[in-house]
């Protein structure tokens, strides 16, 4: 089997995980980030409501409320550098009900002690002028103007891509089995070879109570909690521009409306504690769950323009909240753990303190003498004027072969996503990045395009093109040839 020998290692390549290998990358320090899944993006990092938050709603005086506020306003200026989709959209607290609107005041007053003082309250008519698709039975509402939307598969993408960029490895279908301590560091055993490294970071997510207990750590337990979501076609005239929150309760922020950055709507995610932690199949009682749910907030909604339904888990630590430690007889090892729904949010600044954390531990804070902040994403055709586009298919032909006519993705963009580092190894990792498969028809249209183009760019064949990863195989053989008109000349 390989061996690696590398300063830091990082396992989970999530939000968390891709956020600390690129404030790592800054440094002369060699680090891995390894995955037990074939791309970035974690379990909750590729399966959430894609909100930015402010930390409103947070624990006041919490490691959480100090990690979401801090990393708010730092995800213009990254998403701006790094060519990510993001819109501060802003959100609406809809109190719908006499005892919800009693609530209000208190979270009101949260806000203010999570130092969130932009949060204003609404009366019901204010509510409806700004949202008139909000249900008539309105009482109150608060106005948040800095809650934002991201794409949150590209979010982590973009931080990989810029991380190896600066000399970062990434390392998939790399589960780690076992993890000890040595003199020197640590000795890392998994499934694609042994690792040696002075740091390790877990930043495992739903598995960082079995990558700690490696290390005889046992003091906390993490479980799954389920949420399941409708996406909802762009093309509805449901004509709602903010983010539309029901009123929070202990467990969860509740089943909530969001645009995305791509003009769909979410609604969703149910709140479900479950042992398994592969369960990411939806449920037919769950996902009538969101619908009931959010058409007391939005009655107009209809159920017949959703076009796909995900679920995604989110690790829920016991005890919980927030835990960032590192133990004196454990010297080098730093355990991030307990960041579940507001992971994505908290990413950025949870990434700084990692960094912070790892220098005060020993690690070598020495800067590389050159390192690039900016990464440009693959250029979008859809999203392109006339001129552009003609630019685009003069500078390859490929950006005139459509290869998804829902999102209007081009062969020229497939091919680019799968050739990125770390680049697209199957139709997830394809759909992820540039969206092709995730429009109205599903990948009725492209369903099979895509797969031939990825045998053909990776030199496999069409047997070995998965959905997902090993496992999840779509053919078992050919019956006949076939022919998409996809470009030979690369």
């Amino acid at each position: 089997m390989d061996r690696y020998n590398v300063d830091v290692l990082i396992i989970g390549a999530g939000a968390i995980g891709t956020a600390v290998a690129r404030e790592l990358s800054k440094f002369e320090q060699t680090v891995l980030v390894v995955d037990r899944l074939n791309d970035v993006g974690g379990d909750a990092s590729k399966s959430n409501s894609a909100i930015v938050h402010t930390g409103f709603d947070a624990p006041p005086g919490s490691l959480e409320s100090q990690m979401v506020v801090h990393s708010n306003p730092m995800f213009s200026g990254l998403c701006s550098a790094l060519d990510i989709p993001f819109k501060q959209s802003g959100a609406i607290l809809v109190a719908a009900s006499d005892q919800e609107d009693a609530e209000l005041q208190d979270i009101l007053k949260k806000a203010r002690e999570n130092h969130i003082f932009d949060v204003e309250p609404l009366s019901a008519k204010e509510v409806l002028d700004l949202e008139p698709a909000v249900t008539p039975d309105v009482k109150r509402g608060l106005l948040v103007p800095r809650e934002s939307i991201v794409d949150p598969f590209l979010l982590v993408v973009a931080q990989a891509e810029n991380a190896a960029a600066n000399g970062m490895q990434f390392l998939t279908d790399c589960e780690v089995v076992g993890l000890t301590r040595r003199r020197d560091g640590f000795t890392v055993e998994s499934t694609r070879g042994v690792i040696r490294s002075k740091y390790v970071v877990n930043a495992a997510g739903l598995y960082t109570d079995r990558v700690s207990g490696f290390l005889g750590i046992d003091d906390f337990k993490v479980h799954a909690r389920r949420g399941q979501f409708h996406v909802i076609d762009r093309a509805t005239p449901l004509g709602i521009s903010h983010i539309i929150l029901p009123v929070p309760t202990k467990i969860t922020k509740g089943k909530l409306l969001a645009p995305t950055v791509h003009g769909n709507w979410l609604i969703g995610p149910t709140a479900e504690e479950l042992e398994d932690k592969s369960a990411h199949q939806t449920t037919k009682a769950g996902l009538e769950e969101v619908v009931a749910s959010v058409k007391r907030l939005i009655p107009s909604l209809d159920s017949g323009s959703v076009i796909t339904q995900y679920a995604g888990l989110r690790p829920v630590r016991e005890p919980g909240g927030y835990h960032f430690r590192r133990f004196d007889d454990i010297p080098g090892y730093l355990e991030l753990s307990g960041i579940r729904s507001t992971g994505l949010s908290a990413s950025l600044a949870v990434a700084v303190v990692a960094k912070s954390m790892l220098i005060e531990m020993g690690m070598p804070s020495d800067r590389k003498p050159t390192t690039t902040a900016k990464r440009e994403g693959i250029p979008c055709f859809r999203d392109a004027d006339t001129l552009a586009r003609e630019q685009l298919i003069r500078s390859d032909p490929r950006y005139d072969h459509v290869i998804c006519r829902c999102e209007t993705v081009t062969e020229a963009e497939v091919v680019q996503s799968i050739h990125r580092t770390p680049g697209a190894r199957d139709i997830d990792g394809v759909k992820r990045r540039v969206r092709a498969g995730l429009g109205r028809c599903q990948a009725g249209f492209c369903g099979m395009r895509i797969p031939q183009i990825i045998a053909r760019e990776l030199g496999v064949s069409l047997e070995e093109v998965t959905k997902k990863g090993k496992g999840s195989e779509i053919l078992v053989g050919v019956t006949k040839m076939m022919r998409i008109g996809c470009h030979e000349d690369h």
